[in-house]
């Protein structure tokens, strides 16, 4: 375990077991070099204990990474919590949880991830102050497409040479609370809109209110456009479908968008311009974190320009260089996290 905790560059891991209400929980903090840990909470059926180690190690990493490059004072951390396969009381586990931080004396807060809700992050701040994106703070889903959208003309600019957006095409891979919020900016700045998602009522949505056009899942990669903007599944881009892209850059809220490390050189190679997806994702940290402190939105809302500088920022690196923008990112990030 210390191997894989070196290797990971992690600070610290730890480890929750209760019978009682079953959880078992692992947090992993990778760095706090710039401030608290801070990252979401997992809550999924993972195959094994050491499946749920490895999530919490490589999402702990891209928190310190996105923190880092959003200018945040926040470190990366990440909590998985194994879903039982029966549980009788889902408040009394994740209460049991919010025990579980407050031991941490505020080295991690956690907040909101897949599998989990705000509900669930009412019961943890029953129990420590150390906890995030609450109902009472909100959903920070419209903060997250605010980002991408001021990412996405930061993206024009460097790949197009205009930030106008008015009869650019965009196809955007999926509609959830992030996706269709990014769909309707795009639509107000005169974006012609390609959708795709697995549940038809969304893309039906679209194609009613933004004059979308419908594409096929399958076939949405291989469409022309001017920005591809995946906002789904991670790993959508891969050595195959690099191959497939007829597009001119890439921009989207998707996390782990490259398969591997080596998938931004491909782009490069066919002279995609991508936006690292840590980089222009961040709203929605930057939201859950500056909200935590007490921030006013107004504040809150004028952080998120950090996102569109930060892109600019590293597209000029990567020009000058003639490295991938995803390689300048990690390289950016590395300094600010190790001197």
């Amino acid at each position: 375990m210390f191997t894989l905790m070196e290797s990971a560059r992690l600070e610290s891991l730890h480890f929750a077991d209760d019978p009682a209400t079953g959880l078992k929980a692992i947090i992993a903090i990778h760095n706090s070099r710039l401030g608290p840990a801070l990252g979401g909470c997992r809550y999924l059926p993972y195959t094994d204990e050491q499946s749920a180690v490895d999530d919490a190690l490589r999402l702990a990493k891209g928190m310190s990474y996105k923190a880092a490059l959003a200018g945040l004072a926040q470190g990366g951390g990440k909590a998985v919590i194994i879903r039982p396969a029966h549980v009788d009381n889902r408040g009394a586990l994740f209460e049991a949880f919010g025990r579980f931080i407050d031991t941490l004396n505020g080295h991690y807060i956690t907040a909101m991830d897949s599998g989990t809700s705000s509900v669930d992050m009412d019961c943890i701040a029953q129990h420590t102050p150390h906890v995030t994106s609450t109902t009472a703070e909100g959903d920070p889903s419209p903060h997250t497409a605010l980002g991408v959208f001021a990412g996405i003309r930061a993206t024009a600019l460097a790949r197009l040479g205009s930030d106008n957006l008015e009869g650019l095409r965009v196809a955007i891979q999926g509609l959830g609370n992030v996706g269709f919020a990014l769909a309707e900016q795009l639509h107000a700045a005169g974006a012609e809109l390609l959708v795709s998602d697995l549940d038809h009522g969304r893309v039906q949505l679209a194609v009613e209110q933004l004059g979308a056009r419908p594409v096929a899942s399958e076939a949405l990669l291989a469409t022309p456009c001017d920005i591809l903007a995946p906002c789904g599944l991670g790993g959508v881009l891969n050595s195959t479908s690099v191959g497939q892209l007829r597009c001119s850059a890439v921009a989207g809220a998707a996390n782990n968008q490259l398969a591997s490390a080596d998938i931004s050189d491909s782009l490069q190679a066919r002279g995609i311009l991508y936006a690292p997806d840590y980089v222009i994702n961040a709203g929605g940290l930057i939201y859950v974190a500056l909200k935590h402190q007490g921030e006013p939105l107004p504040a809150i809302t004028a952080h998120l320009t950090q996102i569109s500088r930060r892109l600019t920022e590293i597209f000029g690196h990567a020009q000058a260089d003639k490295r991938s923008p995803a390689r300048v990112a990690d390289a950016i990030a590395e300094r600010l996290l190790y001197g």
